[in-house]
């Protein structure tokens, strides 16, 4: 009777396997390979339930390239993201350094070459890629215009896996044809800003798409932290967001620095930068190069930001291109290390705060942002011109000092400055230094 036991049991776990080494492949789009392997009473692994759920997928967007965009990044970037096999790409904008004008035939040439490169690279991309223009790629009314050539709509929408896509554009020509009368009370310009023409695409849109699971947007500029944000239409799009409890988040760049808001119980990412100006000073300034990584999984979008210096192929030789920097960004004035400490009254040390130097223009009568730094727990700063604490240009400054808690919240506002006031205006603060051209180590007294 035992034996007959014993050998029902094994026949069990015999089926077991058997049944597992034949299981089925899943069915639809994506499905991988049956699992097949033996079981034992005990197993070392913790489940044989693969993350594998055939709603999930992964797509990667990128930001901003230009406004003094820097050699062999984004081009690194393309070759980087065929590593990684995202289903998709999409960016924020700024793919072109732009803002030609139609009356200089060199711009034009300029403007075209700039586009040819930078189709060049996506076409490279072994997965889809989706344009978003920013201001460099619409900067005037011919910009618009040659876009509209190349690539048609500013603004368009998709659907993937029960996900609402819309792409966006921050920079409608004021007035454009065919918008509402309310358009035409604006001054005409181009940028920062909705016509009513988009924001009711925006709204017919989401009503075509009542029920999608999630609404990914992605526009260039973060409206919602920009100055007159009642009147760069934001607020309505934001209203149609809002219409039947919709689930969505927003993507934008412009600012060359990372920061996630909340608005309406919704997540708004403003990404740094995938090669454009930066003075890369690192995760404390939200200042890096990097893509947005998101798997959009049943509960909603998990988002990974992924540096780009930590991506290396299989032989870890690092990724080498062509690319060549904006010819600007080689011919800078020279700058000298510039650091010291702030403290205040008694002596104390000043954590946490902007420290900026501000040179004086007399052409324009005006004070112009030089050289900045963030303090740090000592009170220390180091002066940060073009690249991470590289100095300032040597010269007479006037200097700001600004302690906000907290630095912005999250809707995007500057926190209160805990400082007087006086010393956050570079006519009122009475601090000035001399930079010279070498090491300079000044201490700034708030008294």
């Amino acid at each position: 009777m035992r034996r007959l036991l014993m050998l029902g049991l094994a026949m069990t776990a015999l089926i077991t396997a058997v049944a597992l080494s034949r299981t089925e492949s899943p069915k639809g789009e994506g499905a991988s390979n049956p699992l097949q392997v033996s079981i034992d009473e005990r197993n070392p692994w913790t489940t044989l339930k693969l993350n594998n759920n055939p709603n999930e997928f992964r797509f990667v967007v990128v930001s901003d390239r230009t406004g003094g965009h820097r050699a062999e990044i984004f081009s690194r970037a393309v070759k980087q993201l065929n590593l990684m096999q995202p289903e998709f790409v999409i960016s924020v904008g700024d793919l072109v350094e732009g803002y030609a004008d139609e009356k200089k035939e060199k711009d034009k040439e300029r403007l075209a070459e700039e586009w040819r490169e930078f189709d060049g690279y996506v076409r490279q991309l072994q997965m889809p890629f989706f344009y978003v223009p920013g201001n460099h790629d619409l900067s005037n009314v011919f910009e618009h215009k040659v876009w509209k050539e190349r690539y048609g709509r500013t603004y368009y929408h998709f659907v993937y896996r029960d996900v609402l896509f819309l792409a966006l554009s921050s920079e409608d020509e004021i007035p454009a044809a065919g918008d509402a009368k309310d358009d035409k009370k604006q001054t005409p310009k181009v940028g920062s800003y909705i016509s009513q023409k988009q924001r009711d695409y925006v709204k017919k849109t989401l009503q075509d798409y009542p029920n999608v699971r999630w609404t990914m947007v992605f526009i260039h500029k973060p409206l919602w932290a920009l100055p007159e944000i009642e009147k760069s239409g934001w607020l309505d799009v934001e209203k149609s967001l809002a219409e039947g409890g919709r689930k969505y988040s927003v993507f934008a760049g412009h600012v060359h620095r990372f920061q996630k808001f909340i608005r309406n119980g919704m997540n708004y990412y403003q990404l740094a930068t995938t090669g454009g100006g930066s003075k890369l000073r690192g995760e404390r300034y939200g200042e890096f190069d990097h893509f947005a990584w998101i798997t959009m999984k049943a509960e909603g979008p998990t988002i990974a930001n992924v540096m780009l210096d930590g991506i290396y192929p299989e032989n870890m030789q690092k990724i080498r291109t062509d690319e060549k920097a904006r010819p600007e960004t080689t011919k800078r004035p020279n700058v000298y290390a510039t650091t010291g400490k702030v403290l205040d009254s008694v002596g104390q040390p000043v954590a946490n705060a902007l420290v900026t130097f501000w040179a004086y223009d007399k052409k324009n009568k005006k004070y112009v942002h030089k050289a900045d730094s963030l303090t740090d727990e000592n009170g220390t700063y180091s002066l940060s011109t073009y690249t991470a604490n590289d100095g300032a240009p040597a010269g007479e400054y006037n200097v700001t000092v600004i302690k906000r808690v907290p630095l912005f919240d999250e809707s995007g506002k500057p926190g209160k400055n805990t400082l007087p006031e006086k010393y956050g205006k570079a006519d009122t603060s009475g601090i000035t230094v001399t930079v010279k051209g070498e090491a300079n180590n000044l201490d700034i007294r708030l008294q």
